[in-house]
């Protein structure tokens, strides 16, 4: 198994133990399906070391139920009962996919996009999770609902150990720049090429 061994230490000041529990933000862009599931992987080790953990879904519609919604929400109510793993919100921030964007006005979801990045905003400030999952976020970004540069200043500033993942397609550069880690997904396959609609347990 990898042991993640950096290429090079750069002179930061920081000792191992430091840079090593560094508090990360994440971006997972990309043409390919498998971003947001990427992120809810990375949201299942942080309940397994006890973190809070806020999901925050900004363009699926709040009839929409995913299938890591509900396993997220049974982790959650784990906790409560027994003490494992770590507490959990999960939030849907907007109306609507993000190709559709059905009921309401473009200034009715951009005002809900806003509303709901000044929402986490806060929950930085008060320190408020460990682990935030900012599920297609790209999107009121990528449209310019919300301001990109006070995103990057907020994630910059951000204190404690509070680890940020960003999920969905067209991430603006200035968010790709100010991350640590950026994974893009590429397409070689897809059911759908070939006519395949989307399945339950695949797509949702």
């Amino acid at each position: 198994m990898p042991q993640g061994q950096p290429s090079s230490v750069p002179a930061d000041g920081l000792t191992t133990r430091q840079r090593r529990n560094r508090p990360l933000v994440v971006v997972h862009t990309g043409e390919m399906k498998g971003k947001s599931t990427a992120a809810f992987g990375l949201a299942l080790r942080g309940w397994n070391q006890g973190w809070s953990i806020g999901v925050f879904q900004f363009v699926k519609s709040a009839k929409w139920k995913v299938g890591e919604e509900s396993a997220f929400r049974a982790l959650g109510k784990v906790h409560e009962d027994t003490g494992v793993g770590g507490p959990v919100e999960w939030h849907k921030m907007g109306e609507g996919w993000s190709w559709t964007r059905k009921k309401g006005t473009e200034e009715d979801h951009a005002a809900a996009a806003l509303e709901g990045w000044q929402e986490i905003s806060r929950r930085l400030d008060e320190q408020r999770h460990g682990l935030y999952v900012l599920d297609e976020f790209t999107y009121p970004l990528h449209w310019g609902w919300v301001d990109v540069d006070e995103v990057v200043a907020k994630l910059r500033e951000r204190e404690g150990h509070q680890h940020v993942i960003i999920t969905g397609r067209y991430a603006p550069q200035a968010l790709i720049d100010a991350a640590d880690l950026v994974m893009e997904t590429g397409k070689v396959k897809h059911p759908m090429d070939a006519g395949q609609k989307g399945q339950k347990g695949i797509e949702w």
